[in-house]
């Protein structure tokens, strides 16, 4: 696959290492010296103007800029023929999203989300338990993620809604919400709070969503930028037992997935842990996925659509607090 990408800071450099098996054409970047720095890692060239990488001869482009430039981006390369592979949330807006999504339709091209918690190793194994039965009938997610920020925080990009199109509901959040739908299918928002209790920033520091199914499953999600040390856990409740994903790697901690299996007597249950020490390989694994829903035109897991509903619920728990 012949490659674009443009955005050249942390992500970008990521999503580069992991399509390092293939042709990187070119980088692309606002700040020139970031664009050459990882194009002198390989035969691409650097650019500064993101419409002369998506008409480059290439047959894919990823998006991994700031959120004010997603939406554009991947829109301009999606109408020059392109797949993408665009950073979560894919823009700011409900609206910019699904201008994305309707392109693709109307050019066939294949647009994945970057939504790369699906891929950590503890989430593929809890997806194929899940998926055997085991568990049972799903009753209902609890899930935390956050973070403390650092000194100045408040300034960066993320902080500015102009920018970010929110705080940490859009940033962090952004995950939970998708990994829920992910195990429990479409959501509607039963109750949501993004207030701002630490940071002096026009952009909310934390989210507490109630979120139900269709059915009457529930996922009960918390993100925090007041976190302090640095915390994900993940737990999936089924009538026939649980699931706990604890930690990322890195400050997060050691990725683990507990399987507690109740027992037909109930009382303590059966215990399973898997552990997953090493390097975070889901940007590899994602990467693959998009890869291969292209050679095989099929719809990617985690796409535009999921992008879509994302942000759909987003936008309404936004909605009704700023209201």
């Amino acid at each position: 696959m012949r490659l674009a990408i443009v955005g050249c800071g942390l992500i970008g450099g990521k999503r580069a290492a992991a399509a390092a098996a293939h042709e990187i054409v070119v980088f692309c970047d606002r700040d020139p010296a970031r664009a050459e720095a990882l194009a002198q890692k390989t035969k691409a060239r650097a650019v500064t103007d993101w419409h002369e990488a998506v008409q480059a001869d290439v047959d894919a482009v990823i998006v991994a800029t700031t959120h004010d430039q997603l939406a554009e981006i991947a829109l301009g390369a999606v109408e020059a023929g392109r797949h993408v592979l665009v950073e979560k949330p894919a823009g700011r807006a409900l609206s910019e999203v699904q201008a994305i999504a309707q392109a693709a339709a109307k050019n066939k091209r294949i647009v994945k989300a970057g939504f790369n918690h699906r891929f950590h190793p503890a989430f593929i194994k809890a997806r194929e338990i899940v998926d055997s039965g085991v568990l049972g009938p799903l009753m209902f997610i609890r899930a935390r993620y956050g973070h403390g920020g650092r000194v100045g925080y408040e300034k960066e990009w993320r902080a500015i809604p102009e920018i970010s199109g929110g705080g940490e509901l859009i940033d962090q959040g952004s995950h939970l919400i998708d990994l829920s739908r992910w195990f429990l299918g479409d959501l509607t928002v039963d109750y949501a709070s993004v207030p701002t209790l630490f940071w002096n920033m026009q952009a909310d520091d934390n989210c507490f969503m109630a979120l139900r199914s269709g059915s009457g499953q529930m996922a009960w999600l918390h993100a925090s930028w007041t976190e302090w040390k640095n915390t994900f856990s993940f737990e999936i409740f089924g009538r026939d037992g649980k699931l706990v994903i604890d930690g990322l790697g890195g400050s997060y901690g050691q990725e683990r997935l507990t399987f507690y299996r109740m027992l037909p007597q109930m009382g303590p249950p059966e215990t399973t842990t898997f552990e997953y020490p090493g390097p975070d390989q889901s940007w590899d694994t994602e990467f693959a996925d998009f890869v291969s829903a292209v050679s095989e035109d099929r719809r990617p897991c985690g796409d535009i659509a999921d992008a879509v509903a994302n942000l759909a619920i987003v936008e309404d728990i936004y909605r009704r607090y700023r209201s």
